[in-house]
């Protein structure tokens, strides 16, 4: 008898209060990385109704690499709001007359010792746990559930850009509810796309034209269930959005950033932090891992776990679950990734070259599933090592 179920996944666009944040957070991490490779940031960003607060922890070498930061963050966040989309003609953020709150000191020199051990070992910058996840679902081996939401929030800032739907602004959301059959996504039984508007355009004709020129375009005609539900603004009028409407916070958005709910979360944000936080740089090369395996034919589903130690360079845990997927013990992809892969915390930055200001390109519509030039983790270069390792 065959199994049925719905999974639903959300995105949120790049003007959204959290991912401001986020944005906000990694461009002055990349700013960082470009004055320092080695540079130790935690960035984390506040906005709400009129003002943006920056705080954190650094460290650059030379004795003006922080002071530098400092007198360049202020300008750096107005011009990231105004790329946006946001300016005084709207309810969101006014770029120009926001209050700018900068509250960063010096990283903790504890912290920096036991990470940056004797002998220029590189242990884990904090512990913790981290998942990777890929599967057969998409060609980008992601779920599909998080890639539709994705890219309508893609179609999104791609419509208001354009004379005909520049009623459209930044702030928006998208949720995709699919059907599966024994495992399998059959059909997409619900589209729930709110986005905030400006001017006079009437409601029936927002919902007409976000259905035909944003949801449609996305959805693939085959995948649309014959009663696809498309719900447009379903709490009524949006106009007041941005960080007037809510409040936005760094790292809130991680289940969005990542897998759509589809495998576990360690709990770690990644926006805002250097590549010796494994909370990011781990979580990117489990999905690395877990892209491999898939790739390679040994598991049509997989999970990948991480553990570390704070200060510690090698994973304290190594997990690979295949779902009931895999075609090879679970054994033996676990041996194959630790031969094949080198998870200490300088193997993984040198690997995916993570010391490079790449680091904004990530902050929106996901860090994974993109094969983007700067997403090295979403790359299946060992693949022949891989499927050596595990006989396949």
């Amino acid at each position: 008898m065959a199994r049925t179920w719905l999974f639903t996944s959300e995105s949120v666009s790049d003007g959204h209060p959290d991912k401001l944040a986020d944005r906000i957070s990694d461009a002055v991490l990349d700013r960082c990385l470009e004055i320092d490779p080695n540079a130790k940031v935690a960035c984390e960003c506040l906005l709400t109704a009129g003002l943006v607060v920056l705080a954190g922890e650094f460290r650059l070498a030379g004795s003006g690499g922080l002071e530098t930061v400092r007198s360049e963050l202020e300008g750096l966040v107005r011009q990231l709001l105004r790329d946006t989309g946001y300016h005084a003609g709207f309810p969101g953020i006014d770029p120009d007359r926001c209050e700018v709150l900068i509250r960063i000191h010096g990283q903790s020199v504890q912290i920096a010792k036991g990470v940056e051990r004797a002998g220029g070992v590189l242990g884990a910058g904090d512990q913790g746990l981290m998942f990777g996840y890929a599967c057969d679902e998409t060609p980008e081996l992601m779920p599909l559930p998080i890639q539709l939401a994705h890219r309508l929030m893609r179609r999104q800032r791609e419509l208001r850009l354009q004379p005909e739907l520049d009623w459209l602004r930044p702030d928006a959301k998208s949720q995709v509810s699919i059907r599966y059959r024994d495992g399998r996504p059959e059909a997409v039984e619900t589209v729930v796309l709110s986005t905030q508007l400006q001017g006079s355009i009437p409601d029936a004709e927002v919902e007409d034209a976000v259905i035909r020129q944003l949801i449609e375009p996305v959805i693939p005609g085959p995948l649309r269930d014959s009663g696809m539900r498309c719900l447009v603004n379903p709490a009524g009028r949006f106009e007041i959005g941005g960080p007037e409407g809510d409040t936005g916070l760094t790292g809130r958005k991680i289940i969005v950033d990542t897998y759509g709910a589809s495998c576990p979360h360690g709990g770690g944000a990644f926006s805002g932090k250097d590549p010796t936080k494994v909370d990011r740089s781990a979580a990117y090369a489990a999905r690395w891992v877990a892209k491999h395996l898939v790739a390679a034919g040994a598991a049509s589903r997989c999970t990948v776990q991480l553990a570390y130690a704070i200060g510690r360079p090698e994973p304290v845990s190594i997990r690979v679950d295949g779902h009931g997927t895999a075609t090879v013990p679970e054994e033996r992809l676990a041996d194959a990734v630790q031969r094949v892969f080198d998870l200490t915390p300088a193997g993984i930055i040198r690997d995916l070259d993570l010391r490079r200001p790449i680091y904004s390109a990530t902050a929106a519509f996901g860090h994974f599933g993109r094969e983007e030039p700067e997403f090295r983790w979403e790359s299946t270069e060992r693949l022949d090592a891989v499927r050596e390792a595990i006989g396949v």
